[in-house]
């Protein structure tokens, strides 16, 4: 039967014997949450031209820190090549950065936002996940997506049209391996017999699903909707992650659209982790002007000029530290459950700053008194 593409309707996985670790579980499940633990930072996975061997301590470094203040969660972005058109960096291999940041932590979870899945090879795919799955005792989160760097798939021998349905057999072929079963497939991009994988895990890991719409730029590579197939590949999920440049009133739309859409389709929404993605560098001052000068200046270190300052400054995170408050409060408004976000720097000081000064001024709505 497939799981997540085509014809049967999709099961939601929680009616398939999986139960999702109590620390990503769903909205309204009776589980209170401290203010650092809905929140995690995006590990400094980018890599400057002069960068030495020390980066890779910097990485460490910065996980062990994160787990120390209390954040929930450490992610790390997918890019198989530099994708120039928005970023000036480049980003080394998720999987392999979380196994060697597993081994030095022990309680933080750790995930992907978002693993490019149809540039991959569904089996070995589902092979390295276990692995880091079963090394980690269980803290990895499965974030997954369609892509959008042309060069990517070409450089896979992927065709651009083809990401959509590729994600879908994989998601069918991945999902069921991660849960143990025996799984033969014939679909129109894979075909086997009788494949399983070890180690046999306890638990698979969450999947959450990237995407949604956005805001409309000219330069985005992506229309700026909520597109049907998303919102199937999110039904037979746990999470859903909204796109970074989906400002508060797209989110709140796609919210409810998404919330309908599962309704629709016997799914309670309130089973849905829906975490969301940004961008945050943190500026000691009141000084408008001054913050925003600082934050042009980490995020062309990271970013490219393509898109501008004034569409940064409307999807991303800027402002003084009441802004950067109002701006995390209008998302937490919108439906958005937990942030993962980029720090645009490898600076731990960073992280102390957003749990000093930010974080504990974001109020969920369990936490607002009554």
């Amino acid at each position: 039967m497939l799981i997540w593409g085509g014809q049967p309707p999709l099961t939601p996985l929680a009616n398939r014997g999986y139960r999702p670790r109590q620390s990503f579980a769903g909205r309204n499940q009776g589980v209170l949450l401290n203010d650092i633990s809905r929140f995690g930072v995006f590990l400094p996975s980018f890599i400057w031209d002069d960068d030495g061997e020390e980066r890779a301590k910097g990485v460490l470094d910065f996980a062990v820190e994160a787990e120390r203040l209390g954040f929930g969660s450490v992610f790390i972005t997918d890019h198989l090549l530099t994708a120039r058109r928005f970023y000036s960096v480049s980003f080394l291999e998720p999987l392999t950065t979380l196994s060697f940041v597993a081994a030095a932590t022990e309680r933080i979870m750790l995930g992907t936002s978002v693993l490019v899945v149809p540039i991959r090879e569904p089996v070995l795919f589902a092979k390295q996940i276990a692995a880091l799955h079963f090394l980690s005792q269980g803290r990895f989160v499965f974030g997954a997506g369609i892509g959008w760097y042309p060069p990517e798939y070409a450089a896979a021998g992927v065709a651009k049209s083809d990401r959509g349905a590729r994600t879908d057999e994989i998601l069918d072929i991945v999902v069921p391996l991660l849960e143990g079963q025996t799984v033969s497939y014939h679909g129109r991009f894979f075909s086997f017999d009788a494949v399983a994988i070890e180690p046999r895990l306890k638990r698979r890991p969450e999947v959450w699903i990237g995407g949604g719409s956005q805001l409309a730029d000219p330069a985005s590579p992506e229309a700026p909707r909520f597109a049907e197939a998303v919102k199937r590949r999110i039904l037979g999920a746990e999470g859903w992650i909204p796109r970074p440049t989906s400002p508060p009133a797209d989110i709140a739309r796609d919210w409810e659209e998404l919330k309908t859409y599962l309704q629709s389709k016997g799914r309670d929404p309130a089973t849905i982790t829906v975490a969301h993605e940004n961008f945050m560098h943190f500026v000691p001052t009141q000084d408008r002007e001054r913050a925003r000068r600082d934050q042009h200046e980490a995020f062309l270190r990271v970013m490219s000029t393509e898109r501008g300052p004034e569409y940064l400054e409307q999807v991303y995170l800027f402002g003084t530290p009441d802004e950067l408050v109002a701006s995390l409060q209008s998302r937490v408004d919108a439906g958005v459950e937990r942030f993962m976000l980029h720090t645009l720097t490898p600076d731990l000081a960073q992280l102390g700053q957003w749990v000093e000064h930010v974080i504990p001024h974001v109020r969920f709505p369990d936490q607002r008194p009554s």
